[in-house]
């Protein structure tokens, strides 16, 4: 794998998932405070989502987001985690995206899915069996827009004519498409030779697919030319880490058993959901759907997922608000503190310079109480000497 210092990324991606109830323009104002956080904590990476009802989601143009949060960071990627191509004429999508990438100058990524809420298409007027051939045709144009392509094209709800942007990417722009269980995302990946966004890797059916979709996505990128890496592999879990698993727990009962409620009303892959919030915190450590714990639960469960997958890019904790603000702020500080480090690369030279010195106890003391020896003799030898003045 060609990766930063040959190992592992880390990053968050951010629906965002609010309480609802929360006021919603203090929720929208912390997605961008959020990402100046993660920024001085070292993550690489931040993708914002796109939704239009359910009240929890309240990002409708996450390119907003990541405009505003570009100007307050320094190092952080930003990707939009995902602009949900059926609801969008294709120009304009890569018009966007071309400005955000110099906005942000060449920090900004490019995920884009199908759309994940029925309400929303519903709102858009789309049937939701439409979805996800919608975006396979808006892909194929965006890509070649992005491209420098000037494109003709006229299908039931989208029309171009030599439309060609007037604007080059700032960059070698990453682009990459969502997955979860279905092959449609690593097929697309494969075959067009992007990244893969897999947002289910910690739930049982998607993580048995995973070794899978990693067969899709080579065996339709050898079919078309093309060659994908694990670096721009992406997996995501759920994670509230804490001091203790008491304490964790004990943060979740803000949202761990709301946020799985809301769930249950979108996706047919929800789970039933015990009365209790630690009882569904053990239920999610138990079944390796999530880690509600320690730094050492974190790094057990993403070393299970490199062993499970055979290695991938970035590791993507799930953005939601499981606990309060403040002990979501120090959930995330303790994993870059207490997980990332393992991964990374950073830790290890580290430990090896404190194990040699360690090591070398002995020989430590006895030099540095001959040097003291030394100097005790050399002020000795000085006093002796008569005044020069």
């Amino acid at each position: 794998m060609s990766l930063r210092r040959g190992q592992l990324k880390f990053g968050v991606f951010i629906p965002p998932q609010n309480r609802v109830g929360l006021n919603p323009n203090l929720a929208i104002r912390r997605c961008v405070e959020l990402i100046e956080h993660l920024d001085r904590f070292g993550y690489d990476e931040a993708w914002v989502g796109e939704h239009h009802s359910g009240g929890a989601e309240l990002i409708s143009s996450p390119e907003l987001i990541l405009a505003s949060a570009a100007e307050r960071t320094q190092s952080i990627r930003l990707g939009t985690g995902v602009v949900s191509l059926p609801y969008h004429h294709p120009f304009q999508v890569a018009e966007r995206f071309v400005l955000l990438d110099h906005l942000t100058r060449g920090r900004a990524m490019f995920g884009m899915g199908p759309g994940q809420l029925p309400t929303d298409a519903r709102m858009h007027g789309i049937d939701a069996t439409q979805l996800r051939p919608r975006m396979e045709q808006s892909l194929s144009v965006v890509l070649r827009l992005l491209r420098g392509e000037k494109v003709t094209e006229t299908t039931e709800w989208y029309q171009l004519r030599e439309a060609v942007l007037q604007l080059a990417p700032y960059s070698d722009l990453e682009v990459s498409v969502v997955g979860t269980v279905s092959p449609s995302g690593p097929k697309l990946a494969g075959r067009h030779g992007l990244g893969l966004l897999s947002l289910a890797a910690t739930d049982p059916t998607g993580n048995d697919m995973l070794p899978r979709h990693w067969d899709i996505m080579n065996e339709e990128a050898a079919r078309n030319s093309h060659t994908v890496e694990r670096a721009q592999w992406r997996l995501m879990g759920p994670m509230h880490i804490a001091e203790t698993v008491a304490e964790a727990k004990a943060n979740c009962r803000y949202g761990l058993r709301w946020q799985y409620e809301y769930l249950r009303h979108i996706t047919p892959s929800a789970i039933d959901v015990p009365e209790n919030s630690d009882d569904l915190a053990d239920l999610l450590n138990d079944t390796g759907r999530g880690v509600i714990g320690t730094p050492a639960m974190a790094r057990a469960q993403i070393e299970k997922l490199i062993e499970r997958t055979g290695g991938f890019g970035t590791f993507l904790l799930q953005g939601v608000d499981f606990a309060d603000w403040d002990a979501t702020l120090r959930s995330y500080q303790l994993i870059a503190e207490e997980v990332i480090p393992h991964f990374d690369g950073q830790l290890r030279p580290v430990q090896a310079s404190y194990e040699f010195v360690v090591g070398q106890s002995a020989e430590n003391r006895a030099a540095t109480a001959a040097a003291r020896e030394a100097a005790g003799a050399l002020w000795e030898n000085e006093r002796k000497k008569p005044d020069s003045g």
